[in-house]
C-alpha cells in the first residue's frame, strides 16, 4: 500500500513539472512574437461590404476539406518569417508563424523573412588611390528588424543594400592605397559597415556585418608585386651581410690588437708546432729569432724574454720538433 502511495506522488509531480516547461517555451515564443494590429479604416460603401460579405461566405465553404472549388482561408505562415496582412490593399496587421485566417476576397498576406540574409558580391572593379585595378569579393550578413518598413518602404530592399554596399565600397577603398587594403582589411570592413549601418536602419534593416572575401589581382600585377617582394628581401640580405662584415672586421681587429704582444704570439707559436706534429711526415719550421721578436713588438721588459724551447713527440714517437733559444 506504501509503494502504490510512492508511485501516486511520484506521477504526480511529473505532471506537475511538464506543464512548467510548458510554460516557460511560450513565453520565449511571446518574446520573439511580432504580432500587432493597426486600426483598419473598413471601406466603405456598397461595393466593398458586397465583396467583404462574399469573401467570407466563400472561405467558409473552403474550409471544407477536399473542397477545390472554393480557395482556402487558412495560410500556413513558416518558422522564421511573418505575414503581413493588408485588407483592400492596405496593411494592417502582422501575424506570427502558424496558420492564420484571411478574407481570400479582401485580404492578403505577405510573408517576410526574418532569417539573417546572406548577399555575395562577387567582381568589384576597385581602383585604389595608387591607380591600381583590384577586383574584390564581399560578402553582406543582415536582416529584417522592421518588416514594415523593408516591404512597404523600399521596393526592392535587397537590391538596395547591394547597390549601396558596392558603392561604398569603391568609395572607401578608392581612396586607399593597395599596400592599406592588404594590411588593414578587417579596418576597412567596419568602416563600410558603420556607413551603411545609418540607411539601412531607415529601410527596417540591420547589417550584422561585412566581410572582404578575397582580394584579386591581375596577373602583370602579381608579378609586379612579387618582383617589389624580391628586390626588398635581396636589399635586406645585403644590409645584412653588410653589417655582418663590420661586426667581424671589429672582432678581428680586437684579436689584432690582442694578439700584438710577445706572450700572444710565442703561445700562437707553440699552437702551431703541436698542431703540426700531429701528421705524420717530414717538416721544416721556420721561427723567429729573439732579434725578430724586437723588431716587431715595442722595447720593454716583454722584449728581452728569451724564445720558448718545444719539444713535441709525434704519433710515431720519433717525430720531434725542438727550438732553443741562441739570442744574444
Amino acid at each position: 500500500m506504501a509503494s502504490n502511495n510512492d508511485e501516486i506522488t511520484l506521477i504526480r509531480d511529473i505532471v506537475d513539472t511538464q506543464p512548467k516547461q510548458t510554460n516557460n517555451m511560450h513565453n520565449v515564443a511571446a518574446i520573439q512574437s511580432h504580432a500587432q494590429e493597426y486600426p483598419a479604416e473598413r471601406v466603405a460603401g456598397v461595393y466593398g461590404s458586397m465583396v467583404n460579405a462574399l469573401g467570407a461566405v466563400v472561405g467558409t465553404l473552403g474550409m471544407i476539406p477536399c473542397c477545390i472549388c472554393f480557395p482556402n482561408p487558412y495560410k500556413t505562415i513558416d518558422q522564421g518569417n511573418i505575414g503581413l496582412v493588408s485588407y483592400f490593399g492596405k496593411f494592417y496587421k502582422v501575424v506570427d508563424p502558424g496558420l492564420t485566417r484571411v478574407n481570400p476576397f479582401t485580404e492578403k498576406v505577405l510573408k517576410v523573412d526574418m532569417r539573417v540574409q546572406i548577399s555575395g558580391l562577387s567582381g568589384q572593379v576597385i581602383m585604389t588611390k595608387d591607380n591600381v585595378n583590384i577586383h574584390i569579393d564581399s560578402i553582406i550578413y543582415w536582416h529584417i528588424i522592421d518588416p514594415v518598413l523593408a516591404s512597404y518602404g523600399i521596393s526592392d530592399v535587397s537590391r538596395a543594400l547591394n547597390e549601396r554596399t558596392k558603392t561604398t565600397l569603391r568609395q572607401v577603398l578608392g581612396a586607399r592605397l593597395l599596400q592599406e587594403i592588404i594590411e588593414n582589411r578587417d579596418l576597412l570592413a567596419h568602416e563600410i559597415q558603420t556607413i551603411i549601418d545609418v540607411p539601412a536602419h531607415a529601410w527596417g534593416v540591420k547589417v550584422e556585418s561585412i566581410l572582404i572575401k578575397d582580394i584579386q589581382f591581375t596577373k602583370s600585377l602579381q608579378e609586379s608585386l612579387s618582383s617589389a617582394a624580391q628586390a626588398k628581401r635581396l636589399a635586406e640580405s645585403k644590409v645584412i651581410q653588410a653589417q655582418s662584415e663590420v661586426d667581424s672586421a671589429k672582432l678581428m681587429r680586437q684579436a689584432a690588437e690582442f694578439l700584438n704582444t710577445p706572450a700572444a704570439m710565442q703561445i700562437r707559436y707553440l699552437e702551431s708546432m703541436a698542431s703540426m706534429a700531429r701528421h705524420s711526415g717530414q717538416k721544416t719550421i721556420f721561427m723567429p729569432t729573439s732579434d725578430d721578436v724586437k723588431t716587431h713588438f715595442a722595447a720593454g721588459p716583454a722584449a728581452s724574454m728569451p724564445m720558448p724551447s718545444a719539444s713535441i713527440a709525434g704519433p710515431s714517437g720519433n717525430q720531434v720538433l725542438t727550438y732553443s733559444h741562441t739570442g744574444k
